[in-house]
């Protein structure tokens, strides 16, 4: 029988949703709002961080908003640029781990070669480990792993009944990170958008109504008070024994 789970969660993922809106309340232009989305990022980083998590996912570049309009793609590769030009350094002192998942695949030189330095310098690292989902989408990311398996199966380098659960997370971009504990969608919208399907099965949920820019530190331990607060049964019985779910 579970006890609840009374300890704060170790690994953290945010949806970031809102900075057009927030632009747009204002009448702000829509870059302005992703830049002050980038300065929301960097509080929460450091404030995780201090708070002893192990990971924070942010969910940064879909690979569904390839269909927004191309000056605003251009933004956003910009804000990556911006936010790795002015942090990478202090994230690297800090003992931050940096990793990007997601597809390499239509991606400018200039964008891979900077993720590539920003988890080169980072490798070592062992305080914390910021994961940024970027040109990233779940089911894109479930395929690819099929794919991978039915190659090695067709290969004759596995049988078909060796594939588990395990041996299909190990082929998963997010391999080797532990699945999140909670998940904090920002901006009102109640819906995952292609983001960690697998991985989040049995996280906790959070749809915050405040814009992304808005985000602090209040809503942050607002967020693990509530993840606290709850018991956490991964199908199993509840205290009561009563069958869960």
């Amino acid at each position: 029988m579970a006890s609840p789970d009374v300890s704060g969660p170790k690994h953290i993922a945010i949806i970031m949703d809102g900075n057009g809106r927030w632009a747009k309340q204002r009448g702000l232009p829509r870059q302005l709002g992703h830049e002050r989305g980038v300065e929301a990022l960097r509080r929460t980083v450091e404030s995780c961080r201090n708070l002893d998590l192990e990971h924070l996912t942010v969910f940064s570049f879909s690979s569904e908003n390839w269909k927004r309009p191309a000056e605003e793609v251009s933004s956003l590769f910009a804000l990556l640029r911006l936010y790795v030009s002015q942090d990478l350094n202090k994230l690297a002192k800090d003992g931050v781990r940096v990793r990007v998942l997601g597809s390499r695949k239509g991606l400018p030189d200039d964008i891979l070669s900077l993720i590539e330095m920003a988890e080169a310098k980072t490798n070592h690292n062992t305080r914390f480990q910021l994961n940024i989902a970027f040109n990233y989408g779940s089911r894109d990311e479930i395929v690819e792993a099929a794919k991978a398996l039915a190659s090695d199966v067709e290969a004759g380098r596995m049988n078909a009944e060796e594939i588990d659960s395990n041996v299909f997370a190990s082929r998963l971009w997010f391999a080797g990170i532990p699945d999140p504990d909670l998940l904090i969608r920002t901006s009102g919208e109640f819906r995952l958008s292609n983001f960690l399907l697998w991985q989040i099965a049995y996280s906790e949920m959070m749809f915050l109504d405040c814009l992304w820019p808005d985000f602090s530190d209040t809503e942050l331990i607002n967020s693990i008070n509530a993840y606290k607060s709850r018991e956490r049964r991964f199908g199993g019985l509840t205290v009561d024994g009563l069958q869960s779910e």
